[in-house]
């Protein structure tokens, strides 16, 4: 029987009328060729093997690494070759072409811990970490004292002064007989041995969650450490090669395992925590406008507004059936020309390119957005939802959609909605990450219109207490298939990267296709004030076409100062870093 990945299942009619229903079914039974051509990053792979799982027919890739394959949305493709890693993409409604990189496949078997009889696998010893304190977990696996080839010394996170600067004040202060050398401003070294041994002269080597540093980690905040174990023996550090001639301090941080700070509730800053220093080698928006598209470097030439629409009918005539030509053309007159007439023309005389193709739809919503122009975005948003009136983010949308023209009982009404289809198995979003994001919205709602939406004071009240203060990101991309890293880099220099892509997040990936969502949040708390940076590498989207990835930053969020700025980017350049945005946390407004 052909299996069938239906992901958000169809709506019934006890929330929407049979027209959205047979547009749901209807976009279930439309079969279709998807083309596309499978590499490994630089040359075509031949006999890689495509299939829809459940089904026993397949097809094979040829020479030149080029497939074609009938498919039906919701449909499962797997594509397979020995020695590669398996890759499965779920078939949307506006899936045409699928190309595929397929990567080595390194199995990894699970390790376990033997001595004598008690063998334990790397899964028992995970459970037990969190009550077991003879347990560190390495970037080898969980290493346990009690059956361990040697002596392992420990210091707990209730063992730690709280005043300790740096891990080189805790070790001279916790570790008699092991020396330290340096200081937490300039730096310094641990000999675990004494720095005169003659065996072992060398400096010891450090394991922070996984992470396996030879120069000492001061970026570690002492009262963010939750266990560090020393490893000073030969046979304890012979999974490190030569790097642990001298030892090994393994450091196990909280971040790791809560990923709160117990004191105050708040999430730690995961850059501060990882020694990655930014480069600076992220480039500008005006290195990339050289990049841009003939005829955008056209209409920028032309010297009045009526010799830029005679260059955009003339080139109407050649690239006419691309969105991504009318939508920057749109774009173009609105901030060039501030002629919003001649602008929704050119989206009035194409509506052939958007009517039917959601993430068409979506790009114009996310312009309109970023113009303020709310009415037109709500419209096109309703569009979307015609369309796919069985996806998570429909919701969010067009909830998010209501509230920027001042109806908060309307959007409310869609959460609500949401909650319900989620309770009777109607959209399977329940407990994914795009939950979070729906909850955090919800609570917004109702805490800045409460009185209008008939909530008690005492409500609130503990809302507030309870909610979310700071810097809010929001980032959305039209196209499901889009992959990208994205950037965070704080005040000091450190960054967090976040992988989208197959090779990086598969399973978050499958879980975006299943429920029907493309949006990402990250808070900023006042922890660390002053400036951060917003960076992205675009990996693309199977396709020759660009992406939109729209940035909503929230100032001041959950209070009376809320504030909130939306951006538009086309990521269109492979492979390349570049700069989004920054903003400050101190209150300012957002720079770009």
């Amino acid at each position: 029987m052909k299996e069938k990945v239906l992901g958000p299942g169809p709506l019934t009619k006890v929330c929407f009328s049979v027209f959205f229903v047979l547009c749901f079914l209807q976009s279930y039974g439309q079969q279709r060729i998807i083309r596309g051509v499978v590499t490994d990053g630089i040359n075509p792979l031949p006999d890689v093997n495509i299939s829809l799982v459940g089904e026993e027919s397949s097809v094979v890739s040829g020479a030149d690494g080029t497939y074609s394959i009938n498919a039906n949305t919701a449909d499962l493709i797997r594509f397979s070759r020995q020695g590669l890693k398996k890759m499965d993409i779920v078939v949307e409604d506006v899936t045409r072409y699928l190309n595929i990189t397929m990567v080595p496949d390194v199995q990894e078997l699970e390790e376990v811990t033997v001595v004598g009889s008690n063998r334990k696998s790397q899964q028992d010893l995970q459970r037990e970490y969190a009550t077991n304190k003879n347990l560190i977990k390495t970037a080898y696996g969980i290493l346990n004292a009690d059956t361990a080839p040697g002596n392992i010394r420990f210091l707990y996170e209730n063992e730690i002064n709280d005043v300790t600067i740096c891990i080189l004040d805790l070790v001279r202060n916790q570790f008699p007989g092991m020396r330290t050398v340096g200081n937490c401003s300039q730096g310094g070294s641990i000999f675990i041995r004494g720095i005169g041994s003659v065996q072992n002269p060398r400096s010891a080597i450090y394991d922070v969650d996984g992470m396996i540093f030879t120069d000492t980690p001061l970026w570690i905040i002492p009262s963010t450490i939750h266990r560090i174990a020393v490893l000073g023996s030969l046979n304890l550090t012979t999974t490190y090669g030569s790097l642990g001639a001298g030892g090994v301090i393994v450091i196990n941080t909280k971040v790791a395992g809560t990923q709160k700070d117990p004191d105050t509730g708040k999430p730690y800053d995961f850059a501060k925590l990882r020694n990655n220093v930014y480069q600076n080698d992220a480039v500008t928006s005006e290195s990339l406008a050289k990049d841009r598209p003939a005829y955008i470097k056209e209409l920028q030439e032309a010297k009045s507004l009526e010799e830029a629409k005679s260059a955009y009918q003339r080139m109407e005539m050649v690239y006419g059936n691309s969105f991504h030509f009318a939508l920057d053309a749109y774009t173009f007159f609105v901030d060039k020309w501030d002629d919003f007439d001649y602008a929704d023309q050119i989206i009035s005389e194409n509506t052939q390119l958007f009517e039917s193709n959601p993430l068409a739809l979506k790009a114009l919503a996310y312009s309109y957005e970023s113009q303020e122009r709310y009415e037109k975005a709500n419209e096109t948003y309703k569009e979307v939802f015609v369309l796919r009136p069985n996806y998570a983010q429909s919701y969010r949308d067009l909830a998010q959609s209501s509230l920027n023209l001042n109806d908060p009982r309307r959007a409310a009404g869609l959460h609500a909605r949401y909650y319900h289809l989620i309770t009777r198995g109607f959209i399977r979003a329940r407990d994914s990450g795009f939950t979070k994001i729906i909850d955090r919205e919800f609570q917004n709602v109702l805490l800045r219109n409460g009185k209008e939406l008939d909530q008690k004071n005492s409500n609130i009240k503990k809302m507030s207490a309870e909610a979310f203060k700071g810097v809010r990101l929001v980032f959305e991309w039209n196209d499901s298939e889009a992959e990208f890293e994205l950037e965070l880099v704080n005040p000091e220099n450190h960054y967090y990267l976040w992988k989208h892509s197959l090779a990086g997040s598969p399973e978050r990936i499958m879980d975006e296709k299943l429920k029907g969502y493309s949006c990402q949040e990250y808070l900023i708390d006042d922890s660390m004030r002053g400036i951060w940076k917003v960076n992205v590498k675009y990996l693309g989207n199977k396709s020759l076409t660009p992406t939109y990835l729209k940035a909503t930053i929230y100032q001041n969020y959950n209070t009376r100062d809320q504030s909130k700025e939306t951006k538009v980017f086309k990521l269109r350049i492979k492979n390349l870093k570049q700069q989004l945005f920054t903003l400050s946390n101190a209150g300012t407004k957002i720079t770009y």
